[in-house]
């Protein structure tokens, strides 16, 4: 049995006439003698007004009841979806979370599928039927539902298209695939016809909003084809997947960059073994998520200087903490805020010499000058003024041909 994941996101299921038009969609794929699974999220809008709605009932509305509440969104649209479907003569029915089930693990808010039982899907597939199941969402060992986190409906058609033994999982989304850079900040950015999962789970740790990087984790783990397209205009998407599925790998694959993020600098800090740790220690319990570590060495090694980032709206909070921690002691500490990252992103440059450097010479060329530089396999960071950003993208992009 060959099967097909079509996942639908919310802009995609975001009004009845859209609705009307991934049916068509959905009918296409039937066309071609394919079993089709089709999943769901919420129409777009409906769960952040629900999570308006918990807010207003409670400061400390249940985490329970805030997911049983909040998957009602997908119960909707996968109601709506298969009432079109039968409309068109399709046979087909919603399936709720529970109803087939899906298994989750982890706390409410936040939790991970961790088994999906195939029995019932499988025998209704076998008599024609057309499933629309809910994303985002799972039943937990006590019977109770459960939510993925945000952007989770992504995260339960990949692991669908696993345990089915999917051939491909398409994700149907409002953007026609991943391009090389973000399109509002340079116009010429290009579509990427094929990109690998860790490229593609390092673009979306940076920034680019086409999937939230556990999905992405996701398909890696599982070796999951996953197809990125527009469900607005019939034109291919960009395929995620391993890196030898990608015959000509290009050096540079994209450029991503973040935005609002603070350096902040300890001098003077007491060079001794665990000091790093005790200066992340409070942080990481506070929720605050540390990027960019670099730490300088003194000529007598008894005295460092240690820079990080932070989100800006973690800037306060994170001065306090350093402030307040008697486990170590600094000279002085500098903050910067309103600073940017941008990174260069490509498995081409694991065996292609002279990258940093070409990076760092379009950059001057452009008098852009770097605050701090942090490097992977398959990526090359450089912290800038958050306003040089535009033009730090245009120069990479032209340098580097995307």
């Amino acid at each position: 049995m060959k099967i097909v994941v079509l996942k639908f996101g919310g802009t995609s299921v975001g009004s009845i006439s859209r609705i009307k038009k991934i049916a068509k969609i959905i009918h296409q794929h039937i066309k071609t003698k394919k079993k089709v699974i089709v999943v769901s999220s919420a129409m777009s809008g409906v769960t952040n007004e629900l999570i308006k709605k918990t807010k207003q009932i409670s400061d400390n509305f249940s985490p329970s009841e805030h997911d049983v509440l909040v998957s009602s969104g997908e119960q909707m649209s996968c109601a709506l979806i298969a009432g079109r479907l039968n409309h068109l003569g399709i046979k087909s029915r919603s399936w709720l979370s529970w109803q087939v089930p899906i298994l989750t693990d982890g706390d409410f808010k936040k939790s991970r599928i961790t088994n999906i039982f195939k029995k019932r899907i499988l025998k209704y597939l076998q008599t024609g039927g057309v499933p629309v199941i809910t994303g985002f969402q799972g039943v937990n060992y006590e019977n109770r539902i459960t939510t993925l986190e945000r952007g989770g409906s992504d995260a339960s058609a990949i692991m669908i298209a696993k345990y089915f033994k999917a051939e491909k999982c398409i994700i149907y989304t409002d953007v026609e695939g991943v391009y090389t850079t973000d399109p509002n900040v340079f116009k010429n950015a290009k579509k990427i016809q094929k990109i690998s999962y860790e490229e593609m789970l390092e673009m979306s740790s940076l920034g680019a909003k086409v999937m939230q990087p556990a999905s992405i984790q996701d398909a890696r783990l599982n070796r999951i084809n996953v197809d990125v397209r527009s469900s607005f205009v019939n034109q291919a998407g960009t395929l995620i997947t391993k890196k030898k599925n990608i015959s000509k790998a290009k050096i540079i694959t994209g450029v991503s960059f973040t935005k609002n993020d603070s350096k902040i600098t300890l001098l003077g800090v007491v060079d001794k073994p665990g000091i790093a740790a005790s200066i992340f220690e409070p942080l990481s319990k506070n929720f605050i998520n540390v990027d960019m570590v670099v730490q300088n060495i003194s000529a007598d090694g008894k005295q460092t200087d240690l820079t990080f980032t932070v989100k800006n709206e973690d800037t306060i909070k994170t001065e306090k903490l350093l402030k307040k921690n008697k486990n170590i002691k600094f000279k002085n500490i500098l903050i910067k805020k309103n600073v940017s990252k941008i990174s260069i992103i490509g498995v081409g440059m694991i065996t292609t010499p002279g990258v940093t450097y070409r990076m760092f010479k379009a950059l001057a060329k452009q008098k852009i000058n770097i605050q701090v530089i942090s490097t992977s396999e398959i990526k090359i960071s450089v912290l800038i003024g958050k306003q040089l950003i535009r033009k730090a993208v245009n120069a990479l992009h032209k340098e580097f041909n995307l």
